[in-house]
């Protein structure tokens, strides 16, 4: 078996993917674009990845592992639940920081759900995403961050789904940044179980 070419690591092939759907969106998604990307033929693409549908599990797989990943980041960089709460919701908003690139994300997730491999991942991605929050918002609980008695699993479903909800409306309004409108947002989800004096950001 050949031997991959040098310089190149599979993670930076699987970054200019994720770049290109959000540039290009799926008319622009092609392995030579990808390839392109990072200065490589569309045949080393073809080596790695078999085909575009391969690159795209694979970057869907990638998706699941930094899920978890970026939930750890987030509660190690802060001193309270909430505010890693904040930064985890934020953080959302990276890759998608103009309607355009929303949108194309956006296609992509519409294709993911007619296909049962791809929406197996992009399931998995929501259901530690879910985990996450769920994981906060209950040590939030326990530090006295939240009320007593705030359901942690029914306050994080909320919270995933105005945050879904808080894209596709920033989509529409274009008012401010997303990561603005998301924290603002998560904010206004959380209000009504804040005890007195908590908030997101860190002291």
């Amino acid at each position: 078996m050949a031997g991959r070419p040098r310089g190149v690591a599979d993670d930076v092939i699987l970054r200019a993917a994720a770049e290109v759907i959000g540039r290009d969106g799926p008319a622009g998604f092609t392995l030579a674009a990808v390839a392109g990307e990072v200065g490589l033929v569309p045949g080393t693409v073809v080596q790695r990845f078999g085909s575009k549908r391969g690159l795209l599990l694979a970057l869907a797989d990638q998706s699941v592992r930094d899920a978890a990943d970026l939930a750890a980041r987030a509660r190690a960089d802060h001193g309270s639940a909430l505010a890693a709460l904040d930064a985890l919701v934020a953080s959302a908003a990276g890759p998608l920081d103009t309607p355009r690139r929303y949108a194309n994300h956006l296609a992509f997730l519409c294709a993911d759900l007619t296909d049962p491999e791809l929406h197996e991942r992009a399931l998995a991605v929501h259901r530690a995403q879910g985990a996450a929050v769920g994981g906060l918002l209950a040590e939030a609980v326990a530090a006295g961050e939240l009320r007593a008695g705030t359901d942690p699993a029914a306050l994080a479903a909320t919270v995933q789904t105005v945050v879904a909800g808080a894209g596709l409306t920033w989509a529409l309004d274009r008012e401010g940044s997303l990561a603005q409108r998301l924290r603002r947002d998560l904010t206004a989800v959380l209000a009504p179980y804040a005890t007195p004096g908590a908030g997101t950001a860190d002291d």
